[in-house]
């Protein structure tokens, strides 16, 4: 692992909803919570990879984040992440989601290094 992944180091990305996002039984095309999972994990594990020996990786261990609000298909939401701890090969980063001004969801997220 670099010096570089310290408490503090944080990651930060945008991503455009699409219609696929959306859970298909509702009848307006929103950020479903798994797909909003899926961007917070690949945030976090994209972010830290370049910083990673070449024979390691991440691997998502514990996600608890909230669901606060709609984003519909067609909207970005940022999804930043910041390291708050690490113990040995153990992440964790307080995330945070958001479309503009509105929070769509808050909480931790833990990565475990792997390999190497």
């Amino acid at each position: 692992m670099s010096a570089a992944i310290e408490v503090g180091f944080s990651v930060s990305d945008t991503h455009r909803v699409t219609d696929e996002m959306s859970p298909p039984h509702l009848p307006n095309k929103v950020l479903s919570t798994p797909d909003m999972v899926r961007l917070i994990e690949g945030t976090c594990l994209f972010g830290v990879q370049p910083h990673l020996a070449e024979n390691q990786t991440t691997v998502g261990i514990h996600i608890c984040v909230s669901h606060e609000a709609a984003v519909a298909s067609g909207e970005d939401v940022v999804v930043a992440g910041e390291i708050s701890e690490i113990d040995r090969r153990r992440l964790v980063f307080d995330i945070k989601v958001t479309h503009g001004d509105t929070l769509i969801s808050k909480g931790t997220h833990q990565r475990f290094i792997v390999g190497g």
